[in-house]
């Protein structure tokens, strides 16, 4: 028998693979990022989904309250008053909503070794957490970025980011500031002017993952923070906590068809073309309550990816 006679009459590769069956994974999405803001930010929980702000009013100049030290004993003290906004701000929770269509037909028959219709709530959901990070720091009513006042912004000196910029930024939330937040190639351009300069800055471990540091305040990441096509980004400092005065993230616990905190999945049916409906919606704010707990740097130039090949 010739030896391609014997080759022929060998079971190939191909045809084994036939009988054979493949370990599968779950699919994988690139798009699914840590969310850090979200761990990093408290959460409040709200009743009938609104949060009333109050504040005192800013006497400048206009009222002042009186407290004396150590008055004379012939001395009335003074009388006086705390005043309070007439119109607080309220904040209403915000929805991040979208619905999976499922054919039944393919959830009945294609569902093993993998649930479909887990599969797919699965991704929706991490989708939805995704528009979630990104409202609580762009949204136009309650986003982080877009309602820092006016006198909490600062520019960069010299485009890039450097220790003097972010010294600045923690001139303006000097009363216990929690963390940077910034793009990861922001951080990038900000570690680069540190080594050059010689002063590369620490790290600290959290939550399992190592952060740079500036003067021991984490630099958090966040892809949610656009950069410009000509490479221009922010970067924000923040405060948090009701009980300093900061930033917080509003929730309610306790929604219809809740498979996580403030986050309902609901099956909405199925209609006359077999098609399953399931609606997801995720309730969430974010409330800034006083002005100086969030300091926005500005024009922070990152530079594009060719100027570092």
């Amino acid at each position: 028998m010739s030896e391609d006679t014997e080759l022929r009459r060998t079971l190939n590769e191909q045809a084994a693979r036939q009988l054979a069956n493949a370990t599968k994974t779950r699919a994988q999405w690139s798009g699914i990022t840590p969310r850090w803001l979200v761990s990093f930010l408290p959460w409040t929980p709200v009743e009938a989904g609104i949060y009333r702000l109050n504040r005192v009013i800013d006497p400048k100049g206009e009222v002042r309250t009186e407290v004396e030290c150590s008055p004379r004993n012939d001395a009335d003290l003074p009388e006086t008053f705390v005043p309070y906004e007439e119109n607080p701000r309220e904040y209403s929770l915000n929805a991040v909503t979208t619905v999976l269509d499922v054919q039944t037909r393919v959830s009945d028959l294609y569902s093993h070794p993998i649930d479909q219709i887990q599969e797919q709530l699965r991704l929706l959901i991490e989708k939805v957490k995704e528009r979630q990070e990104s409202e609580l720091i762009n949204n136009a009513e309650y986003g982080l970025l877009t309602n820092a006042a006016p006198g909490q912004r600062i520019k960069t000196r010299k485009g890039q980011p450097t220790p003097d910029d972010l010294d600045e930024l923690i001139a303006k939330v000097w009363k216990e500031p929690a963390f940077f937040l910034a793009h990861p190639r922001a951080i990038a351009a900000f570690g680069r002017e540190c080594t050059r300069r010689g002063v590369p800055p620490p790290t600290v471990t959290l939550h399992g993952s190592s952060f740079l540091t500036w003067r021991g305040l984490p630099l958090i990441p966040s892809d949610k923070l656009t950069v410009t096509p000509d490479g221009r980004t922010n970067i924000l400092l923040l405060r948090t906590g009701e009980a300093k005065q900061g930033v917080i993230g509003l929730f309610q616990p306790g929604v219809p068809g809740e498979v996580a905190p403030s986050l309902s999945v609901r099956f909405m049916g199925i209609n006359r073309k077999a098609i399953a409906s399931y609606l997801i919606s995720l309730y969430c704010s974010a409330a800034i309550l006083t002005e100086d707990a969030i300091g926005v740097l500005e024009d922070v130039y990152v530079g594009n990816y060719y100027d570092y090949a």
